[in-house]
């Protein structure tokens, strides 16, 4: 806010020294509502994923890659998920090692692009 005519320096300077502690309870007001909307948002989110864990030797099926969504490299009816694949090693941070029927080896490929194969 401006200096205001007909105050003194000293009740100038009062009223600034309360309106920069008044913005700055806004500032933490603000801290906190924003903190408490990541917290709403990041639980609605983990309800809808669905944790994948997979063992050594499982069958999965792979997202046939690359992912390109700019341009289309089929129709609608080239499937979406390449396989079945054997799990051939777990990583501890959600990666696997795959490889196909014939031994040939794929990955690490991240866990959230794979899915259980049923027979």
């Amino acid at each position: 806010m401006a200096i205001q005519k007909g105050l003194t320096t000293e009740d100038n300077a009062r009223l600034r020294l309360q309106e920069l502690e008044a913005l700055d309870e806004k500032r933490l007001e603000a801290q906190q509502a924003l903190e408490c909307y990541q917290a709403r948002m990041s639980k609605a989110f983990d309800k809808q994923v669905r944790p994948r864990s997979f063992q050594v030797g499982d069958l999965v099926l792979a997202v046939r890659r690359p992912i390109i969504t700019t341009r289309h490299t089929g129709n609608k009816f080239t499937p979406k998920w390449d396989g079945p694949y054997i799990v051939k090693e777990v990583f501890t941070n959600g990666a696997y090692k795959i490889i196909d029927q014939d031994g040939l080896r794929i990955g690490p490929i991240n866990g959230r692009f794979l899915k259980k194969f049923n027979a």
